[in-house]
């Protein structure tokens, strides 16, 4: 049966798309700009948009089960839509603050809200919550270049980033495999590593010394609140904080799921050199 990859120019849904491909599985494309979406031969391609919840019809008829990009506010539209057409897996792109939710934190509230409402839809569900990706370090790229500096908070911190190919490897295993239903798989890169430990590795990458600077929360919110807004700002800095007080530990889950161990940071940034000269 057809599988739907939503958001399949996305950051995951695009490499998933590959993933489903290269195992053979019958692959439907959701995509705003299929002109654009450069998607290998052999996939359907479906025009539309999750936010677009109009072009889901179409996009859904005869599809047995979906991969599903996150946009939690218009879930209950998608719901509506995928049971009509007579959906049976969902496979979500959930995040680990969602856990924090259901521990009476509010800052996971968007990602419980989308598990919410795929399982009492009632749905066969898997849900996937990695933590940070190790692509947020791209924000870096133009202060590395023209100072040789990151600044931020927190430099104590601790996280356990995940490259976006080991959740797209990940969710073709589980999309696959149905065993994973109903489960909420917590995913993380393979190392516990700091802000300044990431700028030495870029640094050796590039072959170039670079600098930390710690700002202060307060800088940090002053800094990032013309970019992000000032709550999301106030968010993310009381991330910092908590992964500095609440050491993170990595995940087994991309070795457990797929038999191979997750990227390092250092791997991953020599990949990526090129973006941070």
């Amino acid at each position: 049966m057809t599988i739907l990859v939503t958001g399949a120019t996305g950051s995951v849904g695009r490499l998933l798309v590959d993933e489903l491909v290269a195992a053979g599985a019958p692959v439907r494309a959701l995509t705003n700009n299929p002109a654009k979406a450069a998607l290998p031969g052999g996939v359907e391609i479906a025009e539309g948009y999750l936010g677009r919840p109009s072009t889901l019809p179409a996009a859904l008829k005869g599809v047995d089960t979906v991969y599903l990009a996150p946009l939690p506010a218009l879930v209950d539209d998608f719901v509506a839509h995928a049971l009509k057409a007579g959906v049976r897996r969902v496979v979500a792109l959930s995040g680990s603050p969602a856990e924090y939710e259901a521990q009476g934190d509010p800052s996971g509230w968007h990602y419980y809200r989308l598990e919410r409402a795929i399982e009492d839809a009632g749905f066969e569900w898997t849900h996937l919550r990695p933590g940070q990706f190790m692509n947020n370090t791209l924000d870096w790229a133009e202060s590395i270049k023209t100072e040789g500096v990151v600044r931020a908070p927190y430099p104590e911190a601790a996280q356990t980033p995940i490259d976006l190919a080991d959740i797209a490897a990940v969710a073709r295993v589980v999309l696959l495999d149905e065993s994973y239903t109903g489960r909420k798989l917590m995913m993380s890169g393979p190392e516990a590593i700091t802000q300044p430990e990431e700028v030495e590795l870029i640094g050796a990458a590039i072959g170039r010394p670079l600098r930390f600077e710690e700002l202060s929360p307060e800088e940090a919110i002053a800094a990032w609140a013309p970019l992000m807004g000032k709550e999301t700002a106030e968010w993310l800095v009381d991330g910092f904080r908590m992964m500095a007080e609440y050491k993170m530990a990595p995940e087994p889950t991309v070795l457990e799921v797929t038999g191979r161990e997750a990227l390092a940071y250092r791997e991953w940034a020599v990949r990526n050199a090129d973006a941070f000269r």
